[in-house]
């Protein structure tokens, strides 16, 4: 079976509005979530309330907490829609089970775990080896339309710099 025919039979419908969270970090929240419309902010919680960002969802991509989902753990992050959001929720273990008898939705899923584990390693490369200046470089190059839907506290959040940081950066590189 393909799966996008899986998430189809399986998965089902959900709107959330802006502001209203998937799951908060610490929850046990076994879903994946494939976003059809809206805009979504994963992030982190340090233990004094600093916020980073881990990443923007755009319509087209997939979330969910694998520590939740798979490991049965709390959830290391937490998942809060920035824009009304329209979204089909797949439970994780479901999946798991046919990607278990199913060749063709195990290969999709090895796919998508590849593509996954290629952009943690671009996000881990930017964050360690990159300036703020070159990671805010790649963000307008890679995605120019976050500019216009966050915030830029969120987008400094995002780069991990102060927003005072970020403004400094701009001003360099208008002029």
């Amino acid at each position: 079976m393909k799966l996008n025919e899986f998430i189809a039979i399986n998965g089902t419908s959900l709107t959330k509005e802006a502001g209203e969270y998937l799951f908060r970090q610490g929850d046990h929240d076994q879903s994946l979530y494939i976003v059809k419309s809206g805009l979504l902010k994963a992030y982190y919680l340090s233990a004094d309330g600093k916020e980073n960002i881990k990443s923007f969802i755009l319509p087209g991509s997939n979330i969910g907490s694998l520590m939740a989902s798979y490991a049965g753990k709390p959830s290391t992050f937490s998942l809060v829609c920035l824009k009304p959001c329209e979204l089909t929720v797949l439970q994780f273990a479901a999946l798991y089970e046919a990607s278990r008898t199913d060749a063709e939705i195990s290969a999709a899923i090895v796919d998508f775990l590849l593509g996954f584990g290629i952009k943690k390693e671009v996000r881990e490369y930017e964050l360690l080896c990159l300036s703020a200046e070159d990671r805010y470089k790649k963000l307008v190059e890679n995605t120019p339309e976050i500019l216009n839907l966050v915030t830029q506290n969120e987008i400094a959040r995002y780069l991990g710099i102060t927003p005072v940081g970020l403004s400094r950066i701009k001003k360099r590189l208008a002029s």
